[in-house]
């Protein structure tokens, strides 16, 4: 059936087999195909659109055991199953409007009694999908990330397609409550078995209306309720939903303000006892009643903070500037006149500074085995993969940031890459012969990190080192980029292919040249120049097909993430833009702060935050804000990069796991619940956690009770170069707004205060007005008045 705008397709059993947009010039189908999961044999027709599993009165039915009538005409379709106790009915309505699907989903107590829901998941699985073939053009036209906002009567999903070219598709709640949104992942990992690419797989995604988690489990997310509900007799029950095309994230809330969605202004972080502004607007007809903040104190106690005597209005907007005194996650709700409810999450941060000292002293004091540990000289968890060396490298980069460093931080690093890491990765030391340390093959990806770790080691002064001079770091931080990139030094097929991928050295690569090229090591920076000068121009020449898109993975945001970021830093502004539109589909935007990470799913099997990688591809947004001074990728770095900082916050109350002072963890579950493994549902923890799953897993770790921070520390070095020392302002609507930081208005100007952990950069791109302060000195806040930053500290001296 169709309109001027859907074309919709059912399977027999009453299914959704086909949605397209009748404008999309790739004819996209938006659902997961049955066809598709024939294809790659996986066996997930249980979870096809439209599908749902309840519990009755504590009898379970499904869909799949249950015969669906469908009835289908030119612009209505309805799908009914009748159960022993009620009717549920699914209507799929055309006719309404032709630009819109009206969803609606009913459910009818046949009975003269009260029926009890513990549980009513349907499946929505729209096209969230990674193709096992290597075609980028099916990768990003016909692939979406789903990008969830939940909310007890304002749910709604931007389903993004991942190349960023419009239409998108919205999901919009219109009557009803929804209580969560939980992800199924199917996969296939081949890691092991010496291939690249490697890794397909599928999200399935349910939208929850009661219940979710399996009978008798609980966790720590006090923010969405996980209750059921009862029908009375004779009585129905509803849920409704409309679907329409979007243009772009404005578009998405702009459409849902159309159907009743209040719209916010409101940025992901607060700092305590900080300025925080919280601004929102409802629709002409809708007025606001009452608004809160709930939220957990340190004895885990709840709290609960009327707002309405701190928000002003103006006609239908309103706005507040709020200080928070407790760290933790915070759910603002609004009440709206025909009693609806919405709420937003933000986290509240103790000042980032001190969980930065605090994981340096950790990493140092804890993880460091020194000489006299099993493998002498190695920080834990041990991995053969290069990522597990970020911890080396975050401890450089925030030494070499303070007035003071720890000379004890630095010299463990020394010495761990002298006696541990130099022999194990290279055979007897030596940077042209790597070590097979995965049995039939290396990885190039692995010399990266161990060139960063070299580099940033070359940056301190000779009489804090203790084992070799500074040049010689950085001649190894050469040799081994070398390695790194140049397929002529390479004996195998993987390698050759490998070393012409790009990676995380983006972050570091011009510094790498600078240093070479001021302490007169010519032949190498020479050699190194051009090699990454042909390297990016390659990429840059092959935008146009995503090449870089690829990477062990047959689509991977750590394969386009390092290209848009190397391109932006090597000045190819048009294919940095050209990425970029990839990286601006990757990264959520939500009402949950950790629901805006970059999109990823297999370290989790959900759609999830990674440190490393959602750090990684925040990064690369941000140099590519930086290259081309498109405001969406300043907003979109610095959404990703919040929800990394969950990862090392120490004051999380809505998660299971607890970090003690100095911990981490690598990831976080986002989906609620994460039906692969209930039990990591909106929680955090490290991917040793599936070794009693088996599989790939077990060959990854050594037992589950590895620390779950085994690859993390990479992410915190590039915020390090980027939010942990940027703060930026920029225009919309007329109005000078702040990232990584906030404004106070004085008479003198707009004083910023920046939550930068080292502050040394303002920037205001769109009046081309900068402020690095002089020698690396830390500047908490800056005074900008008459299109210029002013030192205030300079600016108090002279009174």
């Amino acid at each position: 059936m169709e309109n001027q705008r859907f074309i919709l397709d059912f399977c027999s059993n009453g299914n959704v087999s086909k949605l397209i947009l009748k404008n999309d010039p790739h004819k996209m189908n938006w659902v997961v195909d049955e066809s598709y999961l024939e294809k790659v044999h996986y066996d997930d027709k249980d979870k096809l659109f439209g599908n749902f599993s309840i519990s009755i009165n504590d009898k379970k039915y499904n869909s799949t055991k249950s015969h669906g009538e469908l009835i289908l005409s030119k612009q209505l379709a309805t799908v009914t199953y009748i159960l022993d106790d009620v009717e549920i009915h699914f209507t799929y309505d055309l006719s309404q409007s032709e630009d819109s699907l009206n969803w609606t989903i009913q459910l009818i107590n046949r009975t003269n009694s009260d029926v009890n829901i513990s549980d009513f998941r349907v499946w929505s699985s729209f096209a969230y999908v990674m193709y096992r073939i290597n075609d980028l053009n099916m990768q990003t036209r016909h692939s979406t990330a789903v990008f969830p906002s939940i909310s007890k009567n304002f749910t709604k999903m931007a389903c993004m397609r991942r190349s960023n070219n419009a239409p998108h598709l919205g999901i919009y709640q219109l009557d009803g409550e929804t209580k969560s949104v939980g992800t199924y992942c199917e996969y296939e990992n081949l890691f092991y078995e010496n291939v690249s690419p490697s890794l397909d797989g599928i999200l399935f995604h349910q939208l929850v209306f009661a219940g979710g988690y399996p009978e008798g489990s609980s966790n720590s997310d006090w923010i969405y309720s996980k209750d059921g509900f009862s029908v009375k007799a004779d009585t129905t029950k509803e849920w409704q939903f409309i679907l329409e095309s979007f243009a772009d994230q404005e578009d998405f809330y702009q459409i849902g303000k159309k159907y009743g969605h209040p719209v916010y202004n409101f940025e992901p972080l607060a700092i305590t006892n900080q300025p925080y502004d919280f601004s929102f607007s409802l629709p002409s007809n809708t007025v606001l009643k009452d608004a809160y903040i709930e939220f957990r104190d340190s004895n885990d106690v709840c709290n609960v903070r009327n707002l309405m005597s701190d928000i002003n209005n103006n006609g239908s907007n309103y706005n507040s500037a709020l200080i928070f005194e407790e760290p933790g996650e915070h759910k603002v709700s609004i009440v709206l006149d025909n009693s609806k409810i919405d709420s937003i999450i933000i986290n509240v941060m103790r000042p980032i500074r001190s969980i930065f000292t605090n994981r340096a002293h950790y990493i140092s004091n804890v993880l460091y085995s020194g000489n006299e540990g099993d493998i002498p000289y190695s920080y834990s968890p041990i991995s053969n993969q290069g990522e597990s060396l970020g911890k080396l490298s975050f401890i450089l980069k925030k030494n070499l940031l303070v007035d003071s460093p720890d000379v004890s931080e630095v010299q463990k690093v020394e010495e761990s890459c002298v006696n541990y890491i130099r022999p194990k990765w290279f055979v007897n030391g030596d940077f042209l012969k790597p070590a097979f340390l995965y049995g039939e093959f290396y990885r190039c990806m692995d010399f990266e990190y161990i060139g960063h770790v070299f580099y940033l080691l070359s940056r301190f002064d000779h009489n804090i080192l203790k084992y070799n001079n500074p040049d010689t770091y950085l001649e190894w931080a050469a040799e081994v980029f070398r390695l790194r990139v140049n397929p002529d030094l390479h004996q195998t097929a993987r390698g050759k292919e490998e070393a012409q991928m790009l990676g995380t050295f983006f972050l570091y690569i011009n510094g790498l040249l600078d240093e070479l090229k001021n302490r007169g090591l010519t032949e190498k920076y020479n050699e190194i120049c051009a090699l990454w000068s042909d390297l990016a121009a390659k990429v840059a020449k092959d935008s146009e097909t995503y090449n870089a898109a690829v990477t062990e993975h047959f689509y991977d945001n750590a394969g386009f993430g390092p290209a848009a970021g190397a391109l932006a830093s090597s000045g190819h502004s048009n294919a940095a833009k050209k990425y970029g539109e990839l990286l601006l589909a990757n990264i959520g935007f939500s009402n949950d702060f950790r629901a805006q990470n970059p999109d990823r799913w297999w370290e989790s099997l959900s759609y999830m935050i990674h440190s490393l990688w959602g750090g990684l591809t925040a990064a690369a947004t941000l140099k590519v804000y930086e290259e081309l001074h498109d405001t969406r990728y300043l907003k979109a770095a610095y959404r990703a990069t919040v929800g990394i900082l969950y990862c090392y916050d120490t004051d999380a109350k809505a998660t299971d796991l607890r970090l003690n002072t100095g911990e981490a963890a690598s990831t976080y579950s986002v989906g609620g619940p994460n039906i692969n493994r209930p039990d990591l549902s909106r929680n955090r923890f490290g991917q040793s956690t599936f070794y009693r799953d088996g599989g790939i897993f077990s060959k990854l770790f050594n037992k589950e009770e590895e620390t779950s921070d085994w690859d993390m520390g990479e992410e915190l070095t590039a915020y390090l170069d980027g939010f942990g020392k940027k703060t930026f302002l920029y225009e919309e609507d007329n109005q000078i707004k702040v990232i990584n930081g906030c404004i106070e208005y004085t008479d003198q100007g707009l004083l910023i205060h920046s939550y930068a952990p080292y502050p040394t950069e303002y920037h205001f791109y769109e009046a081309d007005s900068h402020f690095i302060s002089p020698n690396g000195e830390i500047m908490k806040e800056i005074l900008y008045s008459d299109g210029r930053f002013i030192n205030i500290n300079k600016l108090q001296e002279a009174r």
